[in-house]
């Protein structure tokens, strides 16, 4: 059996499941319809609902009980049957779940108004009735499903508590009924729900976006004392030909999960409009910052203190690549791997940039979670019919330990010495649904571990008889949505050996100022700064509102869309690319430039570096 859903929930980052009264909408029962008697009379259809998303990843899975009170149910004249409409709910739930996951009885808000009051004391009654019976079917928790009220949440929340006994209960609010124009208003909250002698408290029903900036300071607020639930909606709702719809897709719910997740969101899922598609890429995402081993970083005295321990080949002495480091200002390009078998345009633009000066490339491995050829091959394949340095990503997101240690001694035997150590993307949905993530480490975790083959050791500290001669690359982001978060695992990279670190494309001269000066308690490293050039005005729109940790100012996007012609504004992003470039190589710490191709074109990196005043010669 399964650990309490408390102990559970304070321990570790759950995924709970969407929404289950949409689901029932789209399935062709409109709202005119009592929800809860499904229960009894269309159970296939709730057990359907609730096996996606089992089959999705959930690790919490919610009884359809939402409005199943005596009040509500008198109403649809089916009052005489709350006990079995109840337990039957919850019994759906839990023969999906099994004994692996958690059940949640849903207990809504009872409507009142002007028009139609329900006395104070029958609503309390009624929520009273309503957590009877889902505690005699055998909830794991108590939901107070997305009130509208603080003030009728503080009544459901009071009477359920007497009859609860150890039953945790999660009481939440609608995001949009908060007054978050009130300043102060996480601390205010929290202090309120304290007193209600809760240790949960949950945001439902809001678009992730106005969702994300609030879950830091309510987290912070609460200390510790209340573990914070996120459940967005699946964006705005639209109306398309008469039906209400959520168009919000997959992976941007899933984006939003982990940013719910690396703010301190201890339990994640979704409300209307979210899907078992969604919640399944909520899952995969979750997994890049949930790993299954947790890095914690050895200092550099312990490793060099183990038995059979060797002292790392000076930098300099790895690889060209690692011997220009910090010595001039270096420039890589990305290279894109090849959609298909034929490597020939990947070599070809390697060999383009390598006559023009360009010091490294760098190979992606699997750039967005797709299954392309591998960049350890095309790598040596580019070493060999080139011969410009290489520098290799890894990512943890396909191989677990083992892989991952193979991969590297092989690559090591092989001559390909530079590496960029990340995360990764996980797998996207719609592409390979059936692609499964590892993440048996993160970022930080590989570049401990990478670092001690450079030490001679290998993943479990065992001596390898010879040692690797990694350089070892980080990634950062000077623009992420938690730039306390990206500071803090900058500094995990640096502390756990990271040698050098290349950042997301910047458009914003401030944001990067920003960062270094966050960073200037760290070990300096050599600092590549992310180059971009826009390739038009459609280009910057996409990468500002679609993509997460991209910032690109309004100034720059105007910029982009006075320019009149499709030529002119690939022209106007090589002149906003060399102007952020040439500013940013006036900072100290920057040492270098990553530049990526707008679209492939390798010659627009050149006009970027002339116009940047930066030479390169071949």
């Amino acid at each position: 059996m399964v650990e309490p859903f408390i102990d559970a929930v304070f321990d570790r980052v759950l995924l709970a499941d969407g929404g289950m009264s949409m689901e029932i909408y789209r399935r062709g029962f409109f709202v005119n319809r009592c929800y809860d008697q499904l229960n009894l009379t269309n159970p296939e259809i709730i057990q359907e609902i609730h096996a996606s998303y089992v089959s999705a990843g959930a690790d919490l899975i919610t009884a359809n009980t939402f409005g199943a009170n005596p009040i509500q149910l008198n109403s649809f004249g089916f009052a005489d049957k709350l006990e079995e409409i109840n337990r039957r709910g919850v019994e759906l739930a839990r023969e999906a779940a099994g004994d692996s996951l958690y059940v949640a009885g849903s207990i809504g808000p009872i409507p009142t108004s002007d028009e139609k009051p329900v006395p104070e004391d029958e609503r309390r009654a009624g929520y009273v009735e309503h957590a009877k019976a889902l505690i005699a079917a055998g909830v794991d928790v108590l939901i107070l499903d997305t009130f509208l009220s603080l003030d009728e949440l503080e009544l459901a929340c009071a009477a359920v508590r007497e009859i609860a006994g150890d039953t945790p209960i999660l009481p939440t609010i609608s995001f949009d009924a908060l007054d978050r124009a009130q300043s102060g208003w996480h601390a205010g909250l929290v202090d309120r729900v304290k007193g209600w002698g809760v240790k949960l408290l949950g945001l439902h029903g809001g678009d992730a976006q106005d969702m994300v900036d609030a879950v830091s300071p309510l987290v912070k607020a609460a200390a510790g004392s209340l573990r914070i639930s996120v459940m967005p909606s699946a964006g705005r709702c639209r109306e398309v030909e008469g039906r209400l719809l959520y168009l919000a897709s997959p992976e941007f719910m899933a984006e939003y999960a982990r940013r719910f997740a690396q703010r301190g969101a201890g339990m994640i899922g979704g409300n209307a409009g979210v899907d078992a598609p969604m919640i399944k890429e909520m899952a995969s995402f979750l997994r890049s910052i949930q790993p299954r081993s947790r890095a914690v970083v050895i200092e550099h005295r312990r490793i060099e203190e183990a038995d059979e321990s060797m002292t790392p080949v000076p930098l300099k002495e790895r690889s060209r690549f690692g011997a220009l480091l910090g010595e001039k200002f270096g420039v890589s390009v990305e290279i894109d791997l090849p959609k298909g078998l034929n490597p020939e345009k990947s070599i070809q633009g390697a060999k383009f940039l390598h006559e023009h000066g360009i010091d490294a490339i760098n190979i992606a491995d699997g750039p967005r979670a797709s299954g392309r050829m591998s960049p350890t091959a095309l790598a040596l394949l580019i070493r060999e019919q080139v011969g410009i340095e290489p520098i290799v990503h890894v990512c943890c997101r396909d191989r677990n330990l083992l892989a991952l240690q193979m991969d590297l001694i092989s690559a090591n035997s092989l001559g390909l010495r530079n590496l960029m150590l990340i995360t990764g993307d996980p797998p996207k949905m719609g592409i390979y649904p059936d692609a499964t993530a590892v993440f048996d480490l993160d970022a930080i975790g590989l570049v401990q571990n990478v670092n001690l083959l450079n030490h001679g050791l290998d993943f479990a500290r065992r001596p390898l008889k010879g040692q690797s001669r990694f350089v070892l690359g980080v990634g950062c982001n000077p623009g992420a949505a938690d730039i306390d978060l990206e500071v803090k695992r900058y500094a995990m990279k640096v502390e756990a050996g990271a040698e050098y670190v290349f950042s997301q494309p910047v458009y914003d001269p401030e944001l990067l100022r920003n960062f270094l000066k966050r960073i200037e308690h760290v070990k300096p490293i050599p600092f590549f700064v992310g180059i971009l050039p826009l390739a038009s005005y459609r280009n910057a729109e996409f990468l500002h509102t679609q993509v997460p940790g991209m910032q690109v100012p309004e100034e720059i996007r105007e910029r982009m869309r006075k320019s009149p012609t499709k030529e002119s504004q690939r022209e106007e992003g090589i002149a906003i690319a060399a102007e952020a470039l040439g500013e940013a190589k006036t900072y100290p710490q920057i040492k270098g430039a990553y530049v990526f191709p707008p679209f492939g074109r390798y010659e627009s990196i050149l006009d970027v570096l002339e116009k940047a005043g930066i030479t390169v010669s071949a």
